[in-house]
């Protein structure tokens, strides 16, 4: 599977909202940095900051672009509402060994009527 490929089918498993399919790409010692959190590093750890996240917000991912280039993939996405993002996937064997990912998470918190961070 190329990069692309994969993150077409971690697409399809995030929006089903399946933190288990989403957590089998990963390598068991694979990073997954959101740039507004702290980075989760490894498989159990990834599958449980999905299973958070779906449990506290309904997220929805919108492919606007999808690039690849080596062992890269490169996504551009945006949301219903309109938050948009991009995220960065180096697959190593058909794995994801290292994601990061930029958003604005207080608009995501607003939008998804969720608690604000204390100034």
């Amino acid at each position: 599977m190329t990069p692309k490929q994969l993150v077409e089918a971690w697409v399809d498993a995030f929006n089903a909202a399946d933190a288990e399919r989403l957590a089998g790409f990963y390598h068991d010692d694979a990073v997954n940095h959101q740039v507004a959190e702290e980075p989760v590093s490894g498989r159990a750890a990834i599958h449980a900051m999905f299973i958070r996240g779906f449990a506290q917000a309904e997220m929805v991912c919108i492919v606007e672009n999808l690039f690849e280039d080596g062992e890269w993939a490169i996504l551009e996405w945006r949301d219903p509402a309109g938050l948009r993002g991009c995220g960065f996937f180096h697959v190593v064997n058909n794995r994801i060994r290292f994601q990061r990912g930029y958003w604005d998470k207080l608009s995501f918190l607003r939008q998804q009527g969720l608690p604000l961070p204390e100034a």
